[in-house]
């Protein structure tokens, strides 16, 4: 608990609004993206917020990775404007290891049936954040799947994911870190 609380006092510059009640509501706002870190870290516990913001790592990330589902600089951290947000050494610690957890996988399978038998294509790619705080996307071979991975797709299929009579598939799965060093996945079929 001591952990997200670390990443909550980052996040609101250590300030901690003793009477909501009597504050505007437009004071207590936060950009999504601290909204996002603030629940990953609690592992998006039920929340109209946290249901907000896990809403919007989704949208983010499916049906093609195609925004990173964490974007650090468009939260404060306390950090002066004008200031890189995200790059090595620019973010604590505590910060960095949620986003450096973050995996996100797009799996596609598609298997055919044919006169020449059977026939499967397979894409796995893997997007991860590098030093500098950029999300990167690259294809993984089989033998660099995590030993999460096939699990997990057995989870939701019923199948592996070589396995040829499994059914055809599309999906991203978000792998995170909440603060107790707890992993989990969300999988998004589309």
């Amino acid at each position: 608990m001591a952990g997200w609380r670390r990443i909550r006092d980052i996040v609101t510059g250590g300030l901690i609004i003793a009477v909501p009640a009597l504050m505007p509501s437009s004071a207590l706002a936060y950009p999504i993206d601290c909204a996002i870190l603030l629940c990953m870290a609690g592992g998006f516990p039920a929340s109209a917020e946290c249901s907000a913001a896990k809403a919007e790592v989704i949208r983010r990330i499916t049906p093609w990775p195609v925004e990173p589902p964490l974007q650090l600089w468009r939260c404060p951290l306390g950090i002066s404007p004008g200031l890189p947000v995200g790059g090595e050494g620019t973010l604590p610690p505590e910060i960095a290891a949620y986003r450096d957890a973050i995996e996100v996988w797009h799996l596609a399978k598609h298997v055919t049936s044919g006169s020449g038998g059977r026939d499967m294509v397979l894409t796995t790619v893997r997007g991860t954040y590098d030093a500098s705080g950029r999300l990167v996307r690259q294809s993984v071979d089989e033998e660099d799947w995590p030993a999460w991975l096939d699990p997990a797709v057995r989870a939701r299929t019923g199948s592996t994911l070589l396995n040829e009579y499994g059914p055809s598939f599309r999906a991203v799965v978000l792998r995170m870190r909440d603060h107790t060093g707890a992993y989990s996945t969300e999988w998004v079929s589309y």
